[in-house]
């Protein structure tokens, strides 16, 4: 992929200032880029960087005026950051602009493929499977029998689509991802032992979602599991049977939700949180790292933090109250001392 400056001031609207027929085919941090690289500067502090840098163009803000002397072309713009961001989608679109079936890989004859679907070697695709149009699923991925996938969706490598899921439109999932695996599901025996309640439900993933790699989300026991709309999953999370998550929440690294609980829209949760299971956690709750909320949250928009969970503020309260413990402790012993002698006095 190889662009001039001046194709990158049309596509974002900007103004060229050097050459602007410099070709740039990378795109690097203003501090590490070499010859042939895009970066850009946003945060003044890294402005001296611009001065030393061997990239080729940086997009910089339509008021800035340089204060030495520089070597790259500039392409000046209403907000470098974001035209930055424009131009990384940009980039990893084309990256990631796979079509056509590799070998070796299985498709079965009752799957429908849709069109410009890519498939990767070693990927395997069961019976009565959907992959709709220009979906991408990557090699050594696998989906089962009667899973149904959108439009635009991408499968990396090592993904497991359980069979009967269902897949929205535009939904990424990341390598060794498992999706529909059996909720954990065991009922008591008299002797100790457990026996395993089949789970014969699904998981049900609506459109615009994103799944970080290694992370689990079980089948329900019966009906589906439901991740909605725009939900964006960090790596590693395990997201139990029968479990919702509202439309637009994220979710952090190595958070764990139980089983029937149901997450409100645009709720914010932090990496290690445990949700107890049966329960539901109001719509724009923001919930801190580490939290443990083992009860229903019933207020909106409320921050919450601490094991067990109690509000943001109070928990703050109780670290500055915890932190004072040992002077406490000391007052204490010598209010006891104080007493003893008393005593000792007046007998």
């Amino acid at each position: 992929m190889q662009f001039t400056a001046h194709q990158i001031g049309i596509l974002l609207n900007g103004t060229v200032e050097g050459n602007p027929d410099v070709t740039v085919n990378k795109l690097a941090r203003i501090e590490e880029a070499k010859a042939g690289s895009l970066s850009f500067l946003a945060n003044p502090k890294y402005e001296p960087f611009l001065y030393q840098t061997e990239a080729s163009v940086v997009i910089v803000n339509e008021d800035f005026t340089p204060s030495q002397t520089i070597q790259s072309t500039l392409v000046k713009v209403a907000d470098p950051y974001s035209a930055f961001s424009v131009l990384l989608e940009k980039y990893n679109t084309i990256r990631l602009d796979k079509k056509g079936i590799e070998t070796p890989s299985f498709i079965h004859p009752e799957a429908q493929i849709g069109a410009n679907v890519f498939i990767g070697a070693f990927a395997y695709i069961s019976a009565g499977a959907v992959i709709g149009d220009n979906s991408k699923i990557y090699p050594q991925a696998f989906v089962g029998d009667n899973v149904q996938i959108g439009s635009d969706c991408t499968l990396f490598p090592g993904v497991k689509i359980y069979s009967d899921c269902v897949l929205g439109n535009r939904i990424v999932i990341h390598s060794n991802a498992v999706i529909g695996s059996d909720g954990f599901g065991f009922a008591p025996q008299p002797d100790g032992s457990y026996s395993k309640v089949s789970q014969i439900g699904n998981v049900v993933i609506e459109d615009d979602v994103e799944v970080g790699s290694n992370t689990s989300i079980d089948r329900a026991t019966m009906g589906s599991t439901f991740i909605r709309k725009g939900v964006k999953l960090d790596n590693l999370i395990q997201i139990a049977h029968n479990a919702e998550i509202g439309a637009n929440t994220v979710i952090a690294s190595q958070t764990g939700i139980s089983g029937s609980s149901k997450i409100g829209e645009n709720a914010v949760i932090g990496g290690q949180v445990g949700v107890v299971g049966h329960i539901s956690i109001a719509k724009g709750s923001q919930i801190q790292a580490k939290s443990g909320i083992n009860r229903s949250i019933e207020e909106e928009g409320k921050k919450w933090a601490g094991a067990p969970a109690t509000s943001y503020h109070n928990n703050l309260r109780s670290q500055v109250v915890l932190q004072r413990l040992p002077d406490l402790e000391r007052k204490i012993e010598e209010l006891n001392r104080a007493i003893a002698e008393l005593k000792n006095n007046k007998s």
